[in-house]
């Protein structure tokens, strides 16, 4: 059985995760900005999981989700997300 490799083991994918990031909304970027300066050596594969979901998200639905105007339904609404979407709104 071949392990697969974690996030944190590969540059090139933190690199990625923090690209896609970059968002065409200043107040989405500076907040996802912020908590990957904090936060990117510590995020489990479960995490970048939850934060890859919500990166799907268009800019002004990830805004409503950032300042808590929304909450996470259908695809979104797992426990790992809704996790990483309370240490978003910390950041």
């Amino acid at each position: 059985m071949q392990m697969t490799e974690s996030h944190q083991d590969d540059p090139a994918r933190r690199a990625r995760l923090r690209w896609r990031s970059r968002r065409g909304l200043l107040e989405n970027d500076l907040i996802l900005t912020r908590f990957l300066d904090a936060h990117e050596t510590a995020l489990s594969d479960i995490d970048v999981d939850a934060l890859t979901r919500i990166l799907e998200l268009t800019d002004n639905d990830l805004m409503g989700l950032l300042l808590g105007n929304d909450e996470p339904k259908d695809e979104l609404d797992l426990p790992h997300v809704r996790a990483l979407l309370a240490r978003l709104r910390q950041a």
